[in-house]
């Protein structure tokens, strides 16, 4: 059975290597993504942001944060999950779970970004509601894909 715990420093090394491994199976790391990875608390959690993990056993399979853009904006961030627990819905059970977060914190707006090749993770995406726009220039190097749900 699959639990959603919340983010506590002991949980850090975990947040940095599953995340860690999924980027630089596809790209490379790029300075935000070691910024977050290395101070969570301080880059996420201070600014009003959360991190959850999912759990099973004694054993992290996956994680996803909420970062505060804005008043009611909130970015959904580094969402991963080891590979020998992908395929098992997840991704879906962390997404759901972040998204009812977001209402929980007063979020009227969840935005992510992402990149084309990541065909599962946006399906992910879209079966909860979010919906493709247009991306800013140049805010992530290799996010080609931007969305957002309203909540």
């Amino acid at each position: 059975m699959v639990q959603i715990i919340d983010y506590s420093p002991d949980l850090q090394p975990h947040f940095e290597k599953i995340n860690k491994e999924w980027v630089e199976k596809y790209f490379s790391l790029e300075p935000f993504d070691i910024e977050q990875l290395l101070n969570p608390q301080e880059v996420i959690l201070n600014k009003g942001g959360v991190i959850l993990f999912a759990k099973e056993g004694e054993e992290i399979i996956g994680t996803v944060g909420l970062s505060k853009s804005d008043e009611g904006i909130f970015e959904m961030v580094k969402m991963a999950v080891i590979p020998k627990a992908q395929g098992k819905k997840v991704g879906q059970l962390l997404a759901s779970s972040i998204l009812e977060k977001a209402r929980s914190m007063g979020a009227r707006k969840v935005v992510l970004y992402s990149n084309s090749k990541l065909e599962t993770a946006l399906n992910i995406y879209r079966k909860f509601g979010f919906r493709d726009i247009t991306p800013e220039c140049g805010k992530y190097g290799r996010c080609d894909v931007k969305m957002e749900i309203d909540l």
